[in-house]
């Protein structure tokens, strides 16, 4: 019976539970902020922020700790884009979103937040394994799989809209798959939440990197942002998600990204001048399914009224297209 018992448990290991963690005692002078956190570990860095994981002392477990770059300090469009991410990832608090612990200041005055710690990967190493001929990748997220992540994703940012949170940055490397399934987005830092003017600034240069986030820049990453967007429309809503959400379906169903170009000003103009490409044209021979190609051209349209009227109408069409098939 005892070994039946122990069989229900994993093998202890990292972040496992331990009873000298759960039940050490609290120290009647006790350390706060960002003195709380030891053991330091990089994990990553991007164009504006750093992340670590370490060690809360006080609640003895591992949680990821994100602060902007020393030079980046006291840079008030990137410090205004830090406080929003973590505020909006905050107060947003849905399953498909990362806890955020807390906000704060290091001795030194910079900027920091904690949040949960996630193994697992983004969607863009999904994708770009399944293309390489992971077998492995393959056989876990075959293109059912692939469609309930973006499914939950869309239930996700339709909780945010309703919230008066509108992403847009929406894109496989924002999409984080945990390891039991559960599929989560991320990086609110470019998000248009109520409230905010509506201002058509901040323009991309012509000749920037359109895989990038440029530095002190409101909108989301060229290859995958709507028409309005590249526009620089005064009004935008919340169908601008929508077509990002149909981005990153046509990538998932052809494994190649819908737009390309060396700078903004050619992935723009293909954008805006050019007709989008079919799944079914780029890749023929993948048979794509014609419902999921229809679902993603309709949430392609150019034309925000010609699109899914929101993200909930095209959460719908893809739960459709999974419980006919």
């Amino acid at each position: 019976m005892a070994d039946d018992n122990e069989a229900l448990f994993a093998t202890p290991g990292d972040g496992f539970f331990r009873l000298a963690d759960t039940d050490q005692k609290f120290a009647l002078h006790w350390k706060s902020g960002s003195l709380k956190y030891t053991n330091f570990k990089p994990m990553m860095e991007g164009g504006t922020a750093k992340l670590f994981s370490c060690f809360d002392e006080n609640l003895r477990r591992t949680v990821v700790y994100k602060t902007l770059h020393d030079h980046l300090r006291d840079d008030e469009i990137e410090t205004q884009r830090f406080l929003r991410e973590a505020r909006v990832t905050a107060n947003i608090a849905h399953p498909g979103t990362v806890p955020l612990y807390e906000l704060g200041r290091d001795r030194n005055g910079s900027l920091f937040f904690t949040m949960k710690r996630v193994s697992g990967r983004d969607l863009r190493s999904i994708i770009e394994s399944i293309k390489d001929g992971d077998e492995r990748t393959a056989e876990v997220f075959p293109l059912a799989a692939q469609v309930d992540i973006l499914i939950s994703v869309c239930q996700t940012v339709a909780y945010a809209h309703r919230h008066g949170v509108i992403h847009r940055d929406l894109k496989p490397a924002n999409i984080l798959i945990g390891g039991f399934g559960e599929a989560l987005v991320i990086d609110w830092g470019l998000a248009k939440v109520w409230g905010e003017p509506e201002l058509a600034t901040d323009e991309m240069g012509a000749d920037e990197d359109p895989a990038l986030t440029p530095v002190g820049r409101r909108y989301g990453t060229p290859l995958y942002m709507a028409p309005e967007l590249a526009r620089g429309d005064a009004h935008i809503d919340a169908r601008v998600d929508v077509f990002s959400l149909g981005n990153v379906l046509f990538e998932i169903l052809t494994h190649q990204q819908m737009l390309s170009g060396e700078t903004v000003s050619e992935v723009t103009d293909r954008l805006l001048n050019q007709p989008l490409p079919k799944p079914g044209e780029v890749a023929p021979e993948k048979n794509i399914p014609p419902a999921l190609e229809t679902i993603c051209l309709r949430a392609l349209e150019k034309e925000p009224k010609n699109r899914y009227h929101d993200v909930t109408a095209l959460m719908e069409a893809l739960q459709k297209y999974r419980d006919e098939n």
